[in-house]
């Protein structure tokens, strides 16, 4: 992943979906194969994708923690469109509320947490149990601050411990979720952001395609 130098330029926060990436433990395995393969003599490249909506980039959905919430269909699209801030955290082993709180975050902002877990090519690599996740406190402290979009650079926003609770604290309070989020090479900063999620009917998540340019 290359460090934006151009204003102009896009960048994707996406990780490839690839054959057997890394996936929450208890989850199907990634599966990317091909059903027809002209090289093979078939018709038509057809491929078949088999894995779990929360898998590498993807966004989780309020019905993800919350009976009867809504589902990423219903995911407001002007949301996922408009200024983010990568903020870069230091703590090695959660985001806690202090760094957080050294920020301005102003209501409806979309703020995107970028940590050690952006250090190593994690997507390829086998689950991290010691990744960088979201404290309770922190999540809280978003909730107050009225933000529209929590974004992180591994699979889930929530730790081991906290997990459950920071997802509700989160997707209860209609803050929608990006998981698994890119940013090796990616500065601090305000950029403009296009999240689009799959439009999946009653689905908790989707994969998303995600890009940045620097504002």
């Amino acid at each position: 992943m290359k460090t934006i130098n151009n204003s102009k330029s896009w960048t994707d926060l996406s990780a490839p979906v690839t054959n057997k990436m890394v996936h929450w433990p208890g989850e199907p395995e990634v599966s990317v194969c091909k059903l027809f393969d002209m090289n093979k003599g078939g018709p038509a490249n057809v491929t078949i994708l088999s894995m779990s909506a929360h898998t590498g980039t993807h966004m989780d959905a309020p019905l993800h923690f919350i009976k009867n919430g809504k589902d990423i269909s219903m995911f407001p699209i002007d949301m996922m469109i408009g200024p983010a801030r990568i903020i870069e955290i230091k703590h090695d082993r959660f985001i806690p509320l202090e760094e957080v709180q050294q920020h301005e975050i102003n209501p409806n902002e979309r703020v995107i947490f970028k940590t050690k877990n952006s250090s190593s090519d994690w997507p390829k690599q086998e689950f991290k149990r010691d990744y960088i996740y979201l404290s309770l406190e922190a999540a809280g402290y978003l909730k107050e601050k009225k933000v529209s979009v929590v974004g992180v650079d591994y699979i889930s926003v929530g730790g081991k411990d906290n997990g459950k609770a920071v997802h509700e604290m989160l997707l209860g309070n209609e803050i929608w979720v990006i998981e698994g989020l890119y940013l090796n090479g990616i500065k601090p900063g305000l950029y403009e952001m296009i999240c689009m999620p799959v439009k999946i009917k009653d689905s908790d998540g989707a994969p998303a395609r995600v890009i940045v340019r620097k504002i």
